[in-house]
């Protein structure tokens, strides 16, 4: 991507790829720039990098500048992934772009704190800048990408009598650890994120925000999209957060505060665990309904809250490990709330559910950022006992699976499952770094060579592509 920018931020650039720590290999060469027009003095503060497949951006200032500086910067990212994803959710929602867009400005939009209005706004006055067409209801139904079409699509459709057009994902598998659990004693978290093949090949941002009020934070995310989505965020208050979501969710207030921005005001304000819990729950729209796994470095505490929509749970503690795989964690939660089975032992959440409690028992007073990688990437099936990829493996892979996931409502060799994966430490934490890996452990997915072998998905011909599995990298705050 070409992008023009004066001689003074090339600088900034240059040594914001060469700040980064490295893991296996430098940073590629930055990219070209043009000597004119000058560019706007917004983006006096920003940088742009890329390494290991992820795009790394530095974003710092007042919320319109945050927000000019992320489109600017990601415009070309951000138009490719508003160009699939009105295909694709048109395709398996039912529902076009203009729902959308509608459903986030009637429903969403007044109960957005202000900042984050801003930020919109500035999102698209950068992309403006960059020649690309796109309004603030695009970039606020691509910030509630989440919520909207598997949560106020479902609850619509039930209010209106109808079979439910899509469900309450099932993606996810993650941790946390501390005290005798971790090898220093000291918080561990990893993540890593499912989802289909389309949106997921382009969640490779990796956003270092240093806002004009609140904490600096790191996150992972999609360009366009003000919070991290997946949910795998740093910050320099010594807060860390991750979440999986609990599968077959069914529930949307209409009335409440979209969950992309309380999961962001969380992750830049909260000082605690206890004001990340009171954060999420203000104006709690029922919208991406997770199982929420939250560190405090300075305190050693990890907590699992459960969140909901009628019911809500919190357990904390400063010597064990909670861990997430879509299944939902109160037997009150899941018959209230949820059509989850929990006698299915051998569907996708429970099946991974047993193989996290096989490997942080044998981990035990062991677990690192090494051991943490190796939780993230594992392709044990506890079901068919043997190594290899599937829907039952904390690493997943749908797409080779003739069986589907019904949990998912994906059909067979539905393009979807891992797509990438984050670990971090304490000291990590403290340093705004995190160890991330795109793809498939050592195995690429190639768009042409599964469309040739699975013609039923035609459809997404153009929306799919390549996604190259890449080495683990550091990636750091530059």
């Amino acid at each position: 991507m070409k992008i023009s920018l004066p001689t003074a931020h090339r600088t900034s650039l240059l040594s914001c790829a060469l700040l980064l720590p490295l893991a296996t290999s430098a940073l590629p060469t930055a990219p070209a720039f043009a000597a004119d027009p000058p560019p706007d003095p917004r983006l006096a503060t920003a940088r742009r990098g890329e390494r290991a497949g992820w795009i790394l951006v530095h974003l710092e200032g007042s919320p319109g500048q945050v927000g000019y500086q992320h489109g600017y910067l990601l415009a070309e990212e951000i138009k490719d992934l508003l160009r699939v994803i009105k295909p694709f959710l048109e395709h398996s929602t039912k529902r076009n772009w203009d729902f959308y867009r509608d459903a986030g400005r009637t429903m969403l939009w007044d109960r957005i704190d202000e900042e984050y209005k801003q930020e919109i706004d500035g999102i698209v006055e950068g992309l403006k800048a960059r020649g690309v067409a796109a309004d603030r209801w695009d970039i606020l139904a691509l910030c509630a990408n989440q919520e909207l079409p598997y949560y106020y699509v479902p609850w619509l459709d039930r209010k209106a009598g109808n079979t439910p057009a899509t469900h309450a994902p099932g993606n996810c598998s993650a941790f946390i650890a501390t005290g005798s659990a971790t090898r220093d004693g000291k918080i561990v978290m990893g993540h890593n994120a499912w989802t289909n093949y389309v949106v997921g090949s382009r969640w490779n941002v990796v956003f270092d925000i240093k806002p004009e009020k609140g904490a600096r934070f790191i996150m992972d995310g999609l360009p366009g999209v003000i919070t991290s989505d997946d949910d795998f965020g740093l910050s320099s208050n010594g807060i860390m957060i991750t979440e999986t979501t609990i599968t077959q969710f069914e529930g949307w207030d209409p009335a409440g505060k979209a969950e992309f921005a309380r999961a962001r005001k969380a992750l830049q304000y909260a000082h605690s665990i206890d004001e990340v819990v009171a954060i999420m729950l203000d104006g709690n729209n029922g919208g991406y309904a997770n199982d929420w796994l939250i560190g405090d470095t300075k305190t050693g505490e990890i907590a699992l809250f459960e969140l909901g929509l009628k019911n809500h749970s919190l357990k904390r503690t400063k010597d064990g490990c909670y861990f997430g795989a879509n299944y939902p964690e109160s037997p009150k939660l899941r018959a209230e709330e949820t059509k989850f089975d929990a006698t299915r032992t051998d569907s996708s959440p429970l099946a991974r559910k047993t193989r996290w409690e096989q490997l942080v028992s044998r981990a035990k007073g062991a677990i690192d950022v090494q051991k943490g990688q190796e939780f993230e990437t594992d392709v044990f099936d506890v079901i068919d006992r043997k190594h290899g990829a599937n829907e039952r493996t904390l690493c997943g892979r749908v797409e080779i699976s003739p069986r589907g996931v019904p949990e998912w409502d994906w059909t067979p060799y539905f393009p979807g499952g891992t797509v990438q994966a984050k670990v971090a430490d304490a000291a990590m934490t403290a340093r705004l770094e995190f160890w991330g890996q795109i793809g498939h452990n050592g195995s690429d997915f190639i768009a042409a060579d599964f469309l040739k072998s699975h013609p039923e998905y035609d459809w997404m011909k153009g929306l799919l592509r390549d996604m190259k599995a890449q080495p683990w990298a550091r990636l750091s705050a530059p």
